[in-house]
This record gives structure tokens, sequence and C-alpha cells, in this order.
């Protein structure tokens, strides 16, 4: 395998942060999560850079750049633990002239959490954010979300594509059938097995690499979001990751939940209304004028 250096990913990955480091302005970085790429952010990024940030939309390593080669090369996707992801968006982020804002969805979510537990983000949020050690709540729709994976455990090192039918019970539960199956089509590609396996074991991993350093005095202000009607990541596992971070007496934290939304809220036609709540709690901390 070539060095993650000279991968084309991590090539359009440098240049986005090169690009971001020219325009002078403070950075925002999108981080996606399971079954998605970064173009999932497209629409987001628009926003924030029509508000004065440089957006930057960084993929996991090796990810394709469309759904088509994604779904037609799925093996790429395998071997890729939480660890080796956190570090990677770590690494782009030290890159960065100016500290970013960062903005994760599900395992992107968790991985957001863990940069600002390094201290690297001026601002995070985290959208219906995977969970971490220390977080206990483990509500059957989660488990039933997970199955597609955690069902056998060959799927460690494997990369899995969800059918339609499981992708509608874990993200597109709360739209309409005609968006679902646009929204399976347009954006789902396969995922990884390993990060789900880490998550689920974390509580009884001491070593686990799902953990969060939720007491960083560099933590920065932290937005949690939670979608009411979101079977993989519900309110009670999202609720119980906000207990754990604003016990943190360095930093904001805050936590609201968009009503009637499923796991599909950055996505659906009602991402819009998750893209603006977020900005709004970015701009209290963060001026794109300074």
């Amino acid at each position: 395998m070539s060095s993650p250096e000279t991968t084309p990913s991590s090539a359009r990955d440098l240049a986005r942060v090169e690009a971001a480091n020219a325009t002078g302005r403070i950075p925002v970085v999108f981080i996606h999560g399971l079954w998605l790429l970064p173009t999932s952010w497209d629409r987001w990024a628009a926003v924030f850079e029509e508000a004065g940030f440089a957006p930057v939309t960084p993929g996991w390593p090796d990810d394709p750049e469309t759904v088509e080669e994604a779904n037609a090369h799925p093996e790429v996707f395998a071997g890729k633990s939480v660890g080796q992801v956190a570090d990677h968006f770590c690494g782009l982020i030290r890159k960065l002239d100016r500290k970013p804002v960062v903005i994760g969805h599900s395992f992107g979510g968790l991985i957001t959490q863990i940069t600002a537990g390094r201290g690297l983000s001026r601002v995070s949020v985290a959208i219906d954010p995977a969970p971490f050690r220390g977080v206990l709540p483990l509500p059957l729709s989660s488990l039933r979300a997970a199955s597609a994976v955690l069902g056998n455990p060959a799927n460690y090192h494997r990369a899995v594509p969800l059918t339609y039918e499981q992708f509608r019970y874990s993200f597109a539960n709360a739209v309409g059938e005609e968006e679902a199956r646009d929204l399976y089509d347009t954006f789902a590609v396969p995922a990884p097995g390993e990060p789900l396996f880490q998550a689920a074991a974390a509580n009884f991993n001491p070593w686990t690499e799902a953990k969060v350093d939720s007491t960083s005095t560099d933590r920065g202000p932290l937005l949690i979001v939670s979608g009411e009607k979101d079977h993989t990541v519900p309110w009670a596992i999202a609720h119980a990751s906000y207990k754990k971070q604003v016990s943190n007496a360095h930093a904001v934290t805050e936590i609201i939940e968009m009503p009637g939304r499923g796991h599909s809220l950055t996505i659906d036609h009602g991402w819009r209304e998750v893209a603006d709540s977020s900005l709004t709690f970015v701009r209290r901390f963060a001026d794109p004028a300074s």
C-alpha cells in the first residue's frame, strides 16, 4: 500500500487545507461518518463559505471521490480504526494556519470530540455523535441499527454496505419513502466495520481508541445536536455524551434536539435548519471577520 502522503485522497485533502490557508479565513473542517463521503457536506460548505469561513471537507483515509467509485470498490474502506481516522484528521488540522471550527456527524461527531479533547479546535459541533468510553446507554434501536455490522464478527476487518432496508431504518426513518430512496442512491457507500466494533466494546476495554478527553482545558466550546427520531444515535446516547462533556468546567457545552429528525438530518430535506443552528452556535465563539 502506498504511504498516506502519496494516496490520491491524501493529495486531495492536502489541497483543501492549502486552499483554506490561502484565504486567511477561519477554517471549518467537516468530518463525515460511516456510510457517507465528504461530498455529503457540499451544501454545508457553501453555507459556511458564504458566512465568511473557509470550509474544508477532507475524507477518511482512502475515501474515493464519488459514490459510484465507492460502490464499485468497497474494499478501500476496510481496515479503518477510530484511532487511525482520528490521527488522520488531527494531522490535517495541524497543517492549518489557524485553529479551525470542527463539525462532525455520527462517527464524525466522535472524531470531532476527540480532536476537541486534543485542543485542536476553536469550536466544535458534534451531530448525532457515536458514543465513546463512559457513555453507557445502549438503546434497542441502536443495537438494531448496528446489527448490519455487529451481527457478523467477520465484519470487523471488512467494508460493509447497507441494504436499502437497513439504510431506511438507521438513517432515513424520519423521511418519506421517495426521499429515503433518493438519499440512499445519492449518498450511501460501504463503511469499515471496525469502528462499530470499537464503539460497542469501548466500555469493556480500558485501552480503547473510542475515547474522548472530556476534561481537557483546551477543548473549546462544544455543541451536541440530537435528532429526535434518530434510531442510530438516539437522545439517550447524545445526552449521555453531553453529560460527560458538560462536567468540563473549562468550556461551554450545550445540547439541542432537532424535532422530528432522524440520522439523515445532515443530508435530507431539513439539512439547512441543522446547518443554520450549527452556524449560529459557531458564530458566538468564532468571528469570521477576525
